[in-house]
């Protein structure tokens, strides 16, 4: 997950609603909240592609709020992605630079961030020095030293792990190991461990046709650089078990292609028209924003033709925090992004049932959502 957005740097946490529409002058979209949940406030990535560490992190955050614990919690994106970034490269140099290296990632990596090394609050690691996120120029110094490793004839220094930590460190800062928050010392596994965050309790789930339902497989996108498995289910299990979670106060952290033209965040929607856009005009690509409208059936078909066509990539990693329906009655989830609240939303957008069955990667959510004969059927408990 890789995208990012330059974005006004003012936060803001959005409270629950009776009805809303999108915000967008003249639209005709009106929404009937189904459930909102509590998410912390609304971040800015800035210029980085570590989407998938802000959206996994308001997803922890979230469930600490529906535990009850530490409410204003802002976890530090930056110290998984600080993690993170030496696995990544040893990988990378094992694969003799046949593996993927890069800002991206998914939630396997929060997930594995949070087993073996815990996390902080925002206030113990900032990782940026006060500034903007911007890892372009750190980027490509990392980028640089890893290729010449990885792609090595003969004998490498054994060192070159100590140049590559030099490197994050003059960007980023090294890691707390320990730190103070409200008058108690911590380290990171002692913190996440307070919260009652474990990393077992959460679950990756897909749909795709190329492997067997009910079972698991390593799910073929780049940034899967350690090889997590997902958990695969049938499409009606997959948008039933998040529409559950929903309902039932889990949140959901949400990796989707984000490159359709019908993702619209400036506009606050992300929808999948009947009508193909190549097709339309001007006037019905701009109506299809104001106005609900019958869109695509999604079946396995088409949504593995999308995947398997590389149209559908792993774009984009969000925080999905509530469900509501329109006027007629169709289904949206109500997502969270970190691109900053410089849209009506001020930071969220609407996502149809439909864009989300055709153009979802896979999710994460706390395995107590799963219905319970899904559950069983994956063998879950």
């Amino acid at each position: 997950m890789k995208k990012w957005m330059m974005c006004a740097a003012m936060l803001c946490s959005i409270g629950a609603f009776a009805q809303n529409s999108t915000n967008v002058e003249g639209s005709r979209y009106q929404f009937t909240v189904l459930k909102n949940l509590d998410a912390g406030d609304v971040q800015n990535q800035g210029r980085t592609g570590t989407c998938w560490s802000f959206s996994g992190l308001s997803f922890f955050e979230s469930e600490i709020l529906r535990t009850g614990k530490n409410k204003g919690l802002n976890l530090s994106e930056m110290y998984v992605v600080r993690k993170m970034y030496p696995l990544k490269a040893a990988n990378y140099v094992r694969m003799h630079g046949k593996a993927n290296f890069g800002e991206g990632g998914g939630f396997p990596d929060d997930l594995l961030c949070l087993r073996e090394y815990g996390l902080v609050p925002q206030s113990a690691y900032d990782g940026n020095k006060g500034k903007m996120y911007n890892h372009a120029e750190m980027e490509s110094l990392l980028e640089g030293l890893v290729n010449k490793i990885g792609n090595a004839q003969g004998t490498i220094n054994p060192d070159w792990s100590k140049a590559f930590d030099g490197v994050l460190n003059a960007y980023m800062g090294d890691a707390p190991e320990k730190f103070q928050y409200n008058g108690k010392t911590y380290t990171p596994q002692s913190f996440a461990k307070e919260l009652g965050l474990n990393a077992d309790d959460y679950v990756l789930i897909s749909s795709f046709t190329h492997h067997p339902y009910n079972s698991q497989f390593v799910l073929e996108v780049p940034d899967n650089w350690n090889w997590e498995k997902v958990y695969n289910v049938n499409l009606n299990d997959f948008t039933n078990i998040a529409e559950n979670a929903i309902l039932n106060g889990y949140s959901i952290a949400w990796a989707a292609d984000v490159s359709e033209k019908g993702f619209n965040f400036k506009d606050g929607l992300a929808i999948v028209p009947e009508k193909d856009w190549a097709d339309m005009s001007a006037e019905e690509r701009k109506n299809a924003f104001l106005e609900p409208g019958k869109e695509k059936t999604i079946t396995p078909e088409v949504r593995q033709l999308a995947f398997d066509n590389f149209e559908t990539q792993d774009d984009h990693g969000m925080h999905i925090v509530g469900l509501v329906k329109d006027q007629n009655g169709n289904k949206y989830f109500r997502v969270k992004n970190s691109w900053g609240t410089d849209n009506p939303g001020q930071g969220y957008f609407y996502a149809s049932e439909p864009y989300f069955a055709y153009k979802t990667t896979c999710y994460m959510v706390n395995k107590k959502a799963l219905p319970a004969d899904i559950a069983k059927k994956l063998g879950i408990k």
